[in-house]
């Protein structure tokens, strides 16, 4: 392998290119939509438990009732040190999102340069395109944990990549990604997958996986205890709570599933690197690269589970954008090993031009429309959401009680007592999240005062409610989405 060492310059080189996808992503959304926000609902989720837990360290959504309604914990008390260090929020976030885009692109440069064997200029090519994919620039912005996760899952294939022994580090790593999501558990089958395969007796594999196993044992089992804590049960609230929402798409057949799922990936440069994905994944084979195979295998497998458990492909496939990293890199350097710009034939010459600057002008493309896409979802947010949630602040008693399906905004800046019909802090409501009739026997038990929602989402429940309050927003029928409402419920049970 030829050696090259790697370079201020080019750690410096993806900084810029990450820093400055993401800074036109805000700026964009600030012209549209007068403001930094968040594109989910979810990221304030995430800050009303950080911000809570910075204020009285309890792990709650609603102050003094502890809940295990976030996925990650991790993702939580990072974001808590923007509020004890009094960072402003939207602005402090935004900034953690840029350095982990930028070392998601450093580290996908490592693992670039690693398969290519030292070829500098491919693969620092390779790291600019993960600082620029549209995805998961919107990822490093959207207020969520995705990012984090991202980062650890290549850490741990370039470790892989680096056929080093250490294997408490993979362990550490995998047991870290679980307490950002439990789907992290996951990075557990590449890996032993490439210690299967990895040279040495069986004597000494097996103290490998024990290495292994036991240092991702140490990390992992305080999460299922801080679980078992908060919310009774080894996995959050949320573990369960969407897949009972959405149980109704698992109706068709896994192949569409899967299908569409994957049809997310390949709306951007994924489309124009799938050729290269394919004779990348022929080479894997055809050297018996099993560190590679570990990444490409994991990446096609993720994909599978959400087809198989939460196939939903709403706000751009979020839920399995951890996956694209490593598909593109496969891709990219698959379409880096093809391309011969000084071919002996013209033919292979003219098509190594065209597939190469197709994909770079793919790549451009698609993060100008993924700009425009991340201000339209902000503005969603901040006008259906965040407003809302402020005009209960203003407009209802302090001891009333709200039943929402959105409750991020709504829990960050309502200060009020929340019914939650999602079931992501009220658990109780997830065996009949869908019965719209139980939903309602539910809040008046529960003495419910208002109801905030898209009338769409509960057309029975709202038929004979009141409403007090239309958001008026101007984004949501652009997605041809009505506005969000909030409906005195009291009426109803009087």
């Amino acid at each position: 392998m030829k050696k090259n060492p790697v370079t201020f310059k080019n750690i410096g080189l993806l900084g810029l290119v990450s820093f400055l996808a993401c800074t036109g992503f805000i700026l964009y959304s600030i012209r549209e939509v007068g403001t930094v926000g968040f594109p989910l609902d979810d990221a304030w989720i995430h800050h009303t438990f950080a911000r809570n837990f910075a204020q009285d360290l309890t792990w709650s959504f609603q102050q003094g009732q502890p809940s295990g309604g976030s996925t990650g914990p991790l993702w939580g008390f990072l974001l808590s040190m923007l509020y004890f260090l009094r960072i402003p929020a939207v602005w402090g976030t935004h900034f953690l999102g840029f350095l982990l885009l930028w070392a998601c692109a450093v580290t996908a440069y490592l693992a670039a340069r690693r398969i290519l064997r030292g070829r500098e200029l491919p693969a620092v090519l390779v790291g600019a395109m993960i600082g620029l994919e549209w995805h998961l620039v919107w990822s490093a912005l959207s207020g969520m944990e995705t990012l984090l996760m991202i980062l650890i899952a290549l850490l741990v294939f370039l470790w892989t990549l680096q056929k080093r022994d250490d294997w408490w580090v993979p362990g550490i790593l995998t047991g870290i990604t679980i307490w950002i999501r439990p789907d992290g558990i996951t990075l557990i089958g590449p890996v032993l997958f490439c210690l299967l395969f990895r040279k040495g007796s069986i004597r000494k594999r097996f103290t490998y996986a024990v290495m292994f196993l036991g240092s991702l044992l140490i990390v992992a089992a305080p999460y299922f205890l801080f679980n078992q804590v908060v919310a009774g049960d080894l996995w959050p609230n949320t573990f369960y709570a969407k897949q009972a929402e959405y149980e109704v798409l698992r109706q068709a057949g896994l192949l569409k599933r899967y299908a569409r799922l994957s049809l997310q990936i390949m709306t951007g440069v994924g489309i124009a690197l799938l050729p290269g994905l394919i004779i990348e994944a022929a080479a894997i084979v055809s050297r018996k690269d099993w560190e590679a195979a570990g990444m490409l295998l994991w990446g096609v497998g993720y994909v599978g589970i959400y087809a198989w458990r939460l196939p939903v492909v709403y706000q751009h496939g979020r839920y399995i954008m951890p996956a694209i990293p490593a598909l593109l890199i496969l891709g990219a350097v698959g379409l880096a090993g093809w391309v011969q710009f000084k071919s002996s034939r013209s033919w292979k010459r003219v098509l190594s031009a065209v597939w190469a600057s197709a994909a770079g002008a793919v790549l451009i493309t698609f993060w100008w429309l993924g700009a425009k896409a991340y201000a339209l979802d902000v503005g969603v947010i901040e006008t259906e959401m965040v407003r809302t949630a402020k005009w209960i602040k203003e407009n209802t008693a302090e001891e009333a009680v709200i039943g929402a399906h959105d409750i991020g905004g709504l829990g960050y800046y309502s200060e009020r007592e929340i019914l939650d019909l999602a079931g992501l802090i009220s658990p109780d409501v997830i065996p009949f999240i869908r019965d719209q009739e139980q939903l309602g026997i539910y809040l008046e038990q529960k003495g419910a005062d208002y109801l905030v929602t898209f009338p769409s989402w509960y057309p029975e429940l709202v038929k004979d409610l009141d409403p007090v309050y239309e958001s008026g927003g101007e984004f949501s029928p652009l997605f041809g989405m009505d506005e969000m409402t909030v409906y005195l419920w009291r009426s109803k049970g009087d």
